[in-house]
């Protein structure tokens, strides 16, 4: 299945244009907008700071093309944001055992997302999705550690055709109040494919296998279907905890 976000072949130019506002996100495009011309008759006092924010409500859905890296053994980062954390962790209760990803530590790469980053969240890698687990929680500022035990949460587990399974985590952040799933449970999905969001600020969390080496640094920004997290075979990173 050929992935939309790829030109055809033998594409030779790409002209740049705006991007496109996600689905999910238009109706409330729609109500700030009837608000901003509503108070033109009413408040007009306010109606450019309406506008403004129809304007800012517009980029923080919007959903850019991406052009995902083609090859065996690479892990492309699932969310846009600054990388703050790369460290080894206990997997948490929903990602161990047999059935997801094991029983031993694993390196954690958290990307947290501003306001001002895209929100649209996608697949590290191509496979099956094996797990969907969504958890209600908290809603404390995301960009802390305890976020990802505490804060509203989901849990995606995908297979490659090899069987290696990548788990990752969208967390919800201070303001953000609901994560949206595109995918379910034994969906065949494309590395680079959309598969939620995460509204208003958040974080997501993934997990890096012993056979793969980090490929970014701490305060790099990540590209959602584009950034290479690791690759396998690489060199482990240096200076991380053990």
């Amino acid at each position: 299945m050929a992935s939309l976000d790829k030109p055809s072949v033998g594409t030779s130019t790409v002209k740049w244009r705006f991007p496109d506002i996600h689905p999910e996100g238009r109706k409330y495009v729609l109500i700030a907008g009837a608000i901003a011309f509503v108070s033109l008759f009413v408040w007009d006092f306010i109606t450019w700071p309406l506008v403004f924010l129809t304007l800012g409500v517009a980029a923080f859905f919007r959903d850019p093309v991406r052009v995902t890296p083609q090859g065996e053994g690479l892990i492309v980062s699932p969310a846009d944001g600054l990388i703050t954390m790369i460290e080894p962790v206990t997997l948490p209760p929903e990602l161990t055992g047999p059935h997801a990803l094991g029983d031993e530590p694993m390196l954690r790469v958290s990307v947290f997302m501003s306001v001002f980053d895209v929100h649209i969240n996608r697949t590290p890698i191509t496979g099956t999705v094996r797990h969907v687990i969504y958890i209600a929680g908290k809603f404390m500022n995301a960009d802390f550690d305890k976020a990802s035990e505490e804060n509203e949460r989901q849990y995606i587990i995908v297979e490659d055709k090899n069987g290696l399974r990548i788990g990752f985590t969208q967390i919800a952040g201070l303001i953000a109040r609901r994560i949206v799933s595109f995918v379910k449970a034994g969906d065949m999905v494309i590395g680079g494919q959309r598969v939620g969001l995460i509204r208003f600020g958040s974080r997501v969390d993934v997990f890096i296998p012993e056979s793969y080496g980090v490929e970014v640094a701490l305060g790099q920004r990540a590209i959602a279907g584009e950034t290479i997290l690791a690759r396998k075979g690489a060199p482990r990173a240096t200076g991380i905890a053990q």
